[in-house]
């Protein structure tokens, strides 16, 4: 969700810049700044974003420059033009004052004649430019955004391969840990009984009742199936970080489970193990969208 990404473009009217800057983020927490008199633009922009952004803290920034002259237009003014004519034509009737000829270009050199005005940028067309160059920074943001989470689906990857063979080795301890045990019980009461007769099957219905309490077979099927369904989240074109994160709740739950049932010291350690790499996997999902 980390990402980076910058654009200006400019026409003869005004140049804007947007920078798009993102951190991690369980949803997505959009904050736009622009100038106050762009108001306006806000909700262009977060539909925009919402479509190629699914989660993160994005903060958007715009800047809209009018270029010197670009919006600026002289304009006669007319209403004082008029009063110049009026007032030249009641001297000239009042005195009897034979006047030059008025041209054009003396009638602009009076104070006032011309005014200058700044128009009012078109909304909709600042919104287009805007959106533009907003599509690119977008595309440059998504780009970092990418190279990083392709980074972070490969340590993801490697984490679930380690995982898979920590699974392997739990698999194939659990049934020492019940032959051990049968062993012991055995050991124990021809200790306690002095050479008297074992009774078989008394020892064979407690393993069997040990087997059935230490069988972690169930938490081993949904782990490995836990593991396929993050590789093929991991490929996935669309947003899987939260589906990612409910899955390593559930690879977390699977895991203490069997610390739980196995009463045994390498499978404990192994459990410990797991639990770390699983950990690993939850930080780096973190950074996922």
């Amino acid at each position: 969700m980390t990402g980076y990404g910058r654009v200006k473009q400019e026409n003869e009217l005004r140049e804007i810049t947007v920078e798009i800057r993102s951190v991690n983020h369980r949803f997505l927490d959009l904050n736009i700044k622009a100038p106050r008199i762009y108001g306006y633009l806000e909700e262009s922009i977060t539909k925009q974003v919402q479509a190629a952004v699914a989660r993160g803290k994005v903060d958007i920034f715009v800047t809209i420059r009018a270029k010197e002259g670009g919006d600026i237009r002289i304009t006669p003014n007319l209403a004082v033009i008029r009063g110049y004519l009026d007032a030249l034509q009641t001297i000239s009737q009042t005195f009897s004052v034979q006047g030059q000829d008025v041209t054009a270009l003396s009638l602009l050199r009076l104070p006032d004649a011309m005014e200058e005005t700044r128009e009012e940028a078109d909304a909709e067309q600042v919104k287009a430019e805007v959106g533009k160059a907003l599509s690119a920074a977008l595309e440059e943001y998504n780009a970092m955004r990418r190279k990083e989470g392709e980074r972070l689906c490969q340590d993801i990857a490697y984490r679930a391969g380690l995982l898979r063979e920590m699974v392997d080795r739990v698999e194939q301890r659990s049934p020492d840990t019940v032959e051990e045990y049968r062993a012991r019980i055995t050991a124990r009461m021809e200790e306690l009984l002095d050479g008297t007769e074992l009774a078989q099957a008394r020892i064979l219905q407690e393993a069997a009742i040990y087997a059935d309490k230490v069988n972690v077979t169930e938490e081993i099927v949904r782990l490995r199936s836990h593991l396929s369904q993050l590789d093929s989240m991991l490929k996935s074109p669309v947003a899987v970080g939260r589906k990612l994160d409910f899955l390593v709740q559930e690879l977390n739950r699977e895991t203490n489970t069997i610390g739980s049932k196995a009463n045994d010291v390498h499978i404990a350690r192994t459990v410990v193990d797991m639990k770390a790499e699983i950990e690993k996997i939850r930080e780096q999902i973190q950074n996922l969208e």
